[in-house]
């Protein structure tokens, strides 16, 4: 058995029975009989291990007495040392006193000579000056490259200790001069060797002008050289094939050269990356025709200057993406100090770019006026100008997502308020043109006719154009969610590292994935940087794009119109036949026809037809509703969300059964209607209030077989034409007065 597992700091109860039981498992003995010999050993070792700690126990007992002892010695010894370093102490104190002034001269007399040394090496430095400017002449005129450099070398280290002389200025103002004809009696040589790539002579005059701190100069011939070159195979390019392939052409000379250039560099200067970067930056900015000319004639006179520009900054991306896997497999991941040269580099590469990514919201407008004006939303029969106005839906939207893929494509999402600014233009022109074509419709229709005719026709194309709302809505909340997810994932993880500590980790993978990088190179106000930049956050914070909270705003109104509109179209057949209610002679009759007298009951009489109708047509409104509602069409129910019927209070829930809400607009708007006519009859007489309440039982009876109720009004009206005249003023204290005061004039109430 393994005891040692008890030493253990994590030892584990559970874990040690385990691997016993395991290890038991081929033994070929029981469970029960295995764990009774466990225990037993447990309880054996247990035993030992109370000896053993006995033993040890008594042990210690035996020893503490000499321990005790030792300790009193031992503290006796700490205090004899703590006098004799108190004594110790005393006596460096009296040595520091009595040599301080010593000490004090000592360290005067070592500043002496320092400052002895210090001069006598100037006197010495100023002295090889003189001789090594004396022979500068003679020197030069050997044409010793290496004598030169050497002197020169001597000069430059003489001037460092001559800075405190009175003519350090000319002295330096010299050594200027000499290296400047030195480099002029190197350059035709220089520009020789960069020519051939001739690698020992470039290696003999990178030491030279290193010695002589004229590298950068020495660099700027190399880039000069190989700029000419450059430039000069662009021009030619550029004469032969003036299209957008020769930015292709272009793009791919600097790759190549790139690839040689590099290889050719890491041989000769210290810093070959960035030198070789810098080249390319250069020769993009000297140009000729330089690339924002070539832009203009790429870009200005194609139909569709957003796609020219997109296949353009296809082009500049693949360029880009080249470079930076080049760049990262040459270094091994591209280091903070190459960020710079790239950044420079890509800032060429995409300064074009920024012309017309300032003006992007006119170009997106341009572009989705002219799709607008491609959609045809009217035609000379309504009901194909229904359809059109249908059909137009997936058109516009279809541009708009196109229009927010161009945007990522062309300004990596940086331009995105251009955006939104171009789709409120571009929504505001259509629910103006969709405004328009409601109204012609509207003359077409005959809300205005007093025909008896039912033409349902006309109602049911209003509730397509209500369905027509509501996909508009509809897809604006879905483009809306679109716009949200595209901005945060152009750009929302550049704001996330948009610190000093991530944006710097962010420029060792590359200087392109940054947010202010990017932002700069799309944007030239420092303002919409912060308004893009704020966007985003809100975003995050689950908000929506500002402008579509005006776009919602304004098709709400339009589907608010719609239902207007849809609302006019049915209640037009009702509103003629209670139009001539108050101006009707059976209110002042005695009688009907003379064969009844008014002492007949008010069952006796039947309604007239002008309420039969307006009961009729109520009672056909549902069937004609059934096939727009029983297709549980969303969009009907978000049309009828943000636009109100009328009669009806604004409900942020929306019934399940649509019909009933319409059903119960219609109803209440009769109900109105009716009321008011009746309140303006000047007079009736008994007989014509019986008739009269006749009339409003039929329409209450209709209205409760439909599942409404009578409104308040109407009921307070029946009740006051019911009462008697001696009880009349004692029911119209609890009514409204405006109700109760004209049916009593209509009845010759004195109140």
């Amino acid at each position: 058995m393994d005891y040692s597992k008890f030493m253990d700091d994590n030892f584990d109860a559970k874990d040690w029975v385990n691997a016993a039981f395991r290890n038991q498992k081929d033994s070929g003995v029981s469970k029960d009989q295995f764990a009774t010999t466990m225990v037993m050993k447990l309880q054996v070792f247990i035993q030992e291990v109370n000896n053993i700690l006995e033993e040890a126990s008594q042990q210690a007992l035996q020893n503490l007495p000499r321990v005790v002892r030792e300790l009193d010695a031992v503290k006796q010894e700490a205090a004899l040392l703590q006098d004799q370093m108190r004594v110790v102490k005393q006596d460096i104190q009296k040595v520091e006193q009595d040599t301080s002034q010593s000490m004090q001269v000592l360290l005067k007399l070592d500043r002496i000579k320092s400052r002895m040394k210090t001069t006598a090496d100037a006197l010495k430095e100023a002295d090889n000056w003189t001789t090594l400017s004396a022979d500068m002449d003679e020197v030069f005129q050997s044409q010793n490259i290496d004598d030169i450099t050497t002197k020169l070398c001597g000069m430059q280290q003489s001037l460092l200790m001559l800075v405190d002389t009175p003519d350090y200025v000319d002295k330096c103002q010299h050594l200027e001069n000499l290296k400047n004809r030195l480099e002029a009696m190197l350059s035709p040589q220089l520009i020789s060797a960069f020519n051939s790539q001739s690698l020992e002579q470039t290696q003999r005059y990178v030491k030279i002008f290193e010695s002589i701190e004229r590298l950068p100069q020495l660099i700027k011939y190399y880039h000069k050289c190989h700029k000419n070159n450059l430039l000069q195979t662009w021009k030619t390019a550029w004469d032969a094939n003036q299209t957008k392939t020769v930015l292709s052409d272009l793009y791919d000379l600097l790759l190549s050269t790139w690839h040689t250039q590099v290889k050719w560099s890491s041989q000769v200067f210290p810093d070959p990356v960035n030198i070789v970067l810098d080249l390319l930056s250069q020769t993009l900015n000297a140009l000729n025709p330089s690339l924002p000319s070539v832009f203009t004639i790429l870009v200005g006179e194609k139909d569709k200057p957003l796609d020219t520009l997109i296949e353009l900054k296809q082009i500049s991306d693949r360029c880009v993406t080249n470079l930076e896997n080049a760049l990262n497999t040459h270094v091994q991941g591209s280091s903070f100090e190459h960020s710079i040269s790239l950044q420079q580099l890509l800032k060429a590469i995409y300064s074009p770019y920024q012309s017309y990514t300032n003006k992007y919201r006119i170009f997106e407008e341009v572009a989705l006026t002219k799709h607008l004006d491609t959609i045809k939303l009217d035609h000379e029969e309504v009901i194909d100008t229904v359809q059109l106005l249908s059909e137009s839906v997936t058109k516009l939207f279809s541009a708009a997502i196109a229009a927010n893929e161009r945007c990522q494509q062309l300004t990596n999402g940086f331009c995105y308020l251009g955006l939104l600014d171009a789709y409120k233009t571009y929504f505001t022109a259509y629910t103006r043109e969709f405004r328009r074509v409601l109204i012609n419709i509207r003359e077409k229709c005959r809300t205005g006719s007093k025909a008896d005719s039912e033409d349902w026709s006309d109602f049911q194309n209003s509730l397509r154009i209500v369905q027509t709302c509501g996909n508009l809505l509809m897809q604006t909340e879905d483009l809306d969610a679109v716009v949200s997810s595209s901005v945060l994932h152009s750009l929302g993880h550049l704001v996330t590292c948009h610190s000093p500590v991530k944006e710097a980790i962010s420029l060792v993978v590359s200087a392109s994935h940054t947010f202010q990088f990017q932002a700069s190179i799309f944007l030239s106000s420092h303002n919409e940087v912060e308004a893009i930049e704020a966007v985003v956050h809100k975003l995050e914070d689950g908000e929506s794009p500002p402008v579509f909270g005006e776009i919602l705003n304004d098709l709400s109104k339009l589907s608010g119109e719609v239902h207007k509109f849809a609302f006019d179209i049915v209640f037009s057949q009702l509103k003629t036949y209670l139009s001539s209610v108050s101006s009707m002679e059976i209110w002042t009759s005695q009688s009907a026809g003379g064969a009844m007298t008014s002492d007949l009951p008010t069952f006796s009489l039947s309604p007239q037809e002008y309420i039969t109708k307006v009961g009729q047509y109520l009672m056909t409104l549902p069937q004609h509703l059934d096939p727009f509602t029983l297709q549980d069409s969303p969009a009907l129910t978000v049309a009828l969300k943000h636009g109100r019927l009328p009669f009806t209070n604004h409900q942020a829930e929306v019934p399940e059964h649509l019909a009933d809400l319409w059903l119960e607009s219609v109803a209440m708007g009769t109900m109105h209607t009716y009321t008011e006519e009746i309140l303006k009859i000047p007079q009736v007489t008994p007989h014509g209030c019986k008739q009269l309440i006749t009339d409003i039982d039929y329409l209450c009876n209709v209205l409760e077989d439909l599942g409404l109720r009578a409104s308040e009004t109407l009921n307070n009206i029946r009740t006051l034409l019911q009462v008697k005249p001696d009880q009349y003023a004692d029911t119209a204290e609890i009514l409204p007065q405006r109700v109760s005061h004209t049916i009593s004039y209509m009845r010759g109430i004195q109140l």
